[in-house]
């Protein structure tokens, strides 16, 4: 019997993970990701292979889908790879991965002959609806915030290649786990399970509220979709919700009883007083150098309702959440979680906020991209200097596009490894660099004094604009240690291959 081959992009992601532990054992799984799966945290399996590739890189993943190709037919693709933070800034990666990245994916998509390609949205791209109503499948995705606008350009590539391609999309509810792993549900609780002077306030009247869905219940129903690729007219939406939605007041009631045993009555701050003390908070965060996760763009949702009506999906596909998982219901579980083990609480829950920080790496590997050829300029600009001979160790006649050539696959492992936070790429390179050059008979000095230029190049490039607050002290630390790394590396090549009795090539 045919056992379906099924490609996941953002195969480390929260839901990528938990999607491929639960199809694993009756589908080949292809998983993409920019991280590795030992990284990721994906057991290896005999049904799961791997290539490690970041989707908005048109010629790594032209690469990957063709290695896909020529091992097999391929069924479905679930795309699940996106940026998102809860900043609330218009950051590049929503540009980057959310909609370059998946243009890259539905045009190699085209050659696979599929049955599906499954595309994961979100119900937040919907706007919030006016108080009594609800959003459902027809709803226009037109929420303005940076990560729906991505994702509404996203549904229309989609349904654009509906005739090419069968797809559906997905809008998945917040996504929560039994150890929350949702960053604004770990905040609340956080506060509120505390002793801290906050732990009994609430925004507004406690009223504002979103649909959750436990992870178990969003893989359920992509294994649904999966084993039913005929079921779905191509260019469909569903929303993988409940119906209604949570108020924080329920939250909080919910979690507070489960942890101290008893109602604790909760303290409702006003909206302008909330929204107040959010650009405070924000401010002082700011000027310490460490802001906190409410920001005052949220307080312009206190109060409001985003209310799902999801009854048209379940009619259609005859799937729906189970209600042993709905989050109310599910809270004792994950308040017996916190208490008794709170350092895998912890952990996974600082693991998922610090997808938040993440949003330096990404911004910097992506000016790095942009400015490439500037850095490179800089730095064949130096190599090619009087003075380089002496040093750098470069003979006068050096070719210039030669050495650009180099420089820029330096730039490019130093991009992955600061974007993938991984120092296998640069330093597997530096190693190549640093053997390359004992044998030609440059010293160690030359070799790392030219890597140690070649960081200052990327970052007075990246900072010649006047960065935003923070990044021009994240660019600066990044690519200094990744520098530094480098030098590493080339000093124990260099030392490796004097004590094996190694001598430059005559």
């Amino acid at each position: 019997m045919h056992r379906q081959r099924v490609i996941v992009t953002g195969a480390s992601g929260f839901v990528g993970r938990h999607l491929i532990d639960e199809i694993k054992e009756c589908f080949d799984v292809v998983g993409i990701a920019r991280r590795s799966q030992a990284q990721a945290g994906v057991q290896p399996h005999p049904n799961v292979s791997w290539t490690q590739v970041d989707i908005a890189e048109p010629e790594p993943l032209a690469a990957a889908f063709d290695w896909i190709a020529r091992n097999g037919r391929v069924d479905a693709l679930v795309h699940l790879a996106a940026h998102y933070d809860f900043t609330g800034r218009d950051r590049p990666e929503y540009r980057r991965t959310n909609i370059d990245g998946l243009k890259n994916t539905l045009e190699l998509a085209r050659t696979l002959e599929l049955k599906r390609f499954i595309f994961a949205s979100s119900v937040a791209a919907c706007p919030f609806p006016e108080p009594g109503r609800c959003v459902d499948e027809r709803t226009p995705p037109e929420a303005d915030n940076p990560y729906a606008r991505s994702k509404r350009v996203g549904e229309a590539m989609v349904a654009g290649r509906a005739s090419e391609i069968p797809c559906c999309t997905v809008r998945f509810a917040a996504l929560y786990s039994d150890w929350c792993e949702y960053p604004p549900l770990f905040n609340f609780l956080s506060s509120w399970l505390s002793k801290g002077w906050n732990s009994r306030m609430i925004g507004g009247r406690g009223d504002f509220a979103i649909p959750y869905l436990h992870i178990r219940c969003a893989v359920s129903f992509l294994n649904h979709l999966l084993r039913n690729l005929d079921l779905p007219e191509s260019g469909e939406v569903f929303m993988a919700s409940p119906d209604g939605a949570v108020p924080v007041r329920e939250i909080f009631d919910a979690a507070t009883l489960a942890y101290f045993g008893e109602h604790r009555r909760p303290i409702r701050v006003p909206k302008t007083g909330t929204a107040a003390w959010l650009h405070v908070q924000d401010l002082a965060g700011k000027a310490i150098g460490r802001r906190p996760f409410e920001r005052p763009w949220m307080a312009r949702y206190l109060d409001r309702q985003l209310t799902v009506d999801a009854s048209h999906s379940r009619r259609r596909l005859r799937w729906s959440s189970r209600p042993r998982f709905d989050l109310i219901r599910r809270m004792p579980f994950l308040v017996d979680n916190l208490r008794t083990q709170p350092l895998r609480w912890n952990s996974l829950n600082h693991a998922a906020m610090r997808k938040e920080g993440a949003g330096w790496s990404l911004t910097i590997q992506w000016l790095l991209e942009k400015h490439q050829h500037e850095i490179c300029r800089r730095q064949v600009a130096a190599l090619t200097a009087a003075d380089a001979g002496a040093r750098f160790g470069v003979p006068r006649d050096a070719e210039p596009d030669r050495l650009a050539a180099e420089v820029l696959q330096s730039v490019s492992t130093l991009r992955r490894s600061i974007r993938t936070r991984e120092m296998e790429p640069v330093g597997g390179h530096c190693r190549e660099v640093a053997r390359a050059a004992f044998h030609d008979g440059l010293s160690v000095d030359q070799v790392c004094a030219a890597f140690s230029n070649l960081g200052r190049a990327c970052i007075e490039t990246l900072t010649a604009d006047g960065p935003p607050d923070g990044l021009g002290r994240a660019v600066a630390e990044r690519i200094t240690m990744t520098t530094q790394f480098c030098v590493d590396e080339i000093i124990d090549e260099f030392e490796m291959l004097s004590s094996e009795g190694c001598g430059p090539c005559d």
